[in-house]
């Protein structure tokens, strides 16, 4: 049985913070009253669904016993009893404590694995292949750092995204991708197999991790860079060095001032991630048997050219539509993803 006290708080709850938005709260209130209300609304309209169904199963099985409804009855019952498993299975889901980094913007970081320049190559695809699916989501893409190879591909990418539900979608990415194919670079014609690795990480507030200055090292540096990036004649290039860690971020850009913004954003999202795998691992020993177990060493998922399959290994899943993912179609699979996910925290938290 679905708990009904946990139910009606959270309806007291959202109807609480309607009146509060409604009466014009403090500004310094409106921010976090607005996110509350705003994450809590899909949990409300589910119970509503739910709640709606069992009301209407009460009045038809009432109608039963007028002989001129009853006909009309058993159609409605029919017809509820069988939505409801699938209204109370939703409802579930919504009830699930909520990662509370879902709602933030992404730092995506993408560097080549093994395979050489070949790698690299990869590498730039994935960037595309992201870049491409933000643009389809109505999200943000802000590239923060760069760095290229001779021949087009990427030593190491930086980006941040930011829309409705980017961590949330995006966080099951990170991990070794591998590709098969014949490389470019290979006149042979032989497949051959390299990887890339992508993290991503939810963004950090000032207010989650607090840097102190004593802890940092800022270089600045002249940006250059192979395979037409530009090349600055002032020391605007900015490289930031985390001592108690020996985290490195560096920024390219042309301004000084965006650099220092910048790297100091990906520092503070490297940091956060840290600490959340850090209490991650203490909290929950199954957490392995979930797909964002964050093991970013982990071979995830094999893109496959000469059979245009795309398997990622977590789930079992396996699509015969490679050249619609690899252009940034990569709904099917985050949501296979995000089903599977859903499932197994439901399981475990039903003890199942």
């Amino acid at each position: 049985m679905l708990p009904q006290d946990r139910l009606n708080q959270i309806v007291e709850r959202f109807e609480y913070l309607e009146a509060r938005l409604n009466a014009g709260p403090a500004p310094d209130e409106i921010a976090a009253i607005s996110r509350e209300y705003a994450e809590l609304k899909p949990v409300v309209a589910q119970i509503g669904e739910w709640r709606a169904a069992q009301d209407g199963i009460r009045e038809a099985q009432a109608m039963l016993a007028d002989p001129e409804m009853r006909e009309l009855a058993e159609d409605e019952l029919s017809r509820l009893r069988s939505l409801l498993p699938d209204l109370e299975h939703a409802l579930r889901i919504a009830l699930l404590p909520r990662d509370a980094a879902d709602a933030r913007p992404a730092i995506l970081e993408i560097r080549p694995g093994t395979g050489g320049e070949e790698a690299a190559l990869f590498a730039a695809d994935l960037l595309n292949m992201y870049r491409r699916f933000a643009e389809s989501q109505g999200w943000q893409f802000q590239l923060l750092e760069l760095a290229e190879s001779d021949l087009g591909g990427v030593r190491e990418a930086v980006a941040r995204i930011e829309g409705e539900g980017v961590f949330a979608r995006l966080k099951y990415e990170s991990g070794v991708h591998r590709v098969q194919r014949v490389p470019e670079t290979e006149s042979g014609g032989r497949i051959h197999t390299s990887a890339a690795t992508v993290a991503v990480l939810p963004e950090a507030q000032e207010v989650d991790i607090e840097i102190p200055a004593n802890d940092i090292r800022i270089d600045t540096m002249r940006a250059s860079g192979a395979g037409g990036q530009h090349v600055n004649t002032t020391d605007s290039a900015v490289r930031i060095t985390h001592l108690p860690t020996g985290i490195v971020v560096t920024s390219s850009e042309k301004s000084q001032h965006q650099n220092r913004a910048n790297a100091m954003a990906v520092l503070r999202a490297r940091l956060y991630d840290l600490e959340r795998s850090r209490a991650d691992a203490e909290r929950a020993a199954d957490r392995r048997s979930q797909v964002g177990s964050g093991d970013r060493s982990e071979r995830i998922r094999t893109y496959n050219f000469p059979q245009g399959r795309m398997t990622d290994h977590r789930i079992g899943l396996t699509l015969y539509s490679l050249d619609r993912i690899i252009q940034g179609d990569l709904g099917e699979v985050v949501d296979a993803l995000t089903t599977h996910d859903q499932a197994a925290r439901l399981a475990a938290a039903e003890g199942v």
